[in-house]
């Protein structure tokens, strides 16, 4: 959807991107692991963060950097690009 609607707004100077973020240590990840019967929050954490290249859970902080890059006029040639904010996990 990202590459077909880049190109359908392109002729109107319209990007179009999108973001795919990884685990990021957000109140919904930390229900999940609860919910998954995790009784140590903090070694579920580390271990969740050890299946990512980086070797740790992302923070909304590295998702919103993504975000003001592609809203800024530094990413003005960028479009169709799907970036994947996930410490590497994608890329295994």
């Amino acid at each position: 959807m990202t590459k077909t609607d880049a190109m359908l707004y392109a002729a109107d100077r319209i990007r179009v991107n999108s973001i795919h973020p990884g685990f990021i240590w957000t109140p919904m990840v930390e229900a999940h692991l609860r919910a998954s019967g995790a009784t140590d929050i903090e070694a579920a954490r580390r271990e969740t963060g050890l299946l990512h290249p980086l070797g740790h859970m992302g923070e909304p902080d590295d998702v919103a950097w993504g975000v003001v890059y592609l809203a800024s006029d530094e990413s003005r040639f960028v479009t169709g690009a799907q970036l994947a904010i996930d410490g590497g996990y994608t890329a295994h």
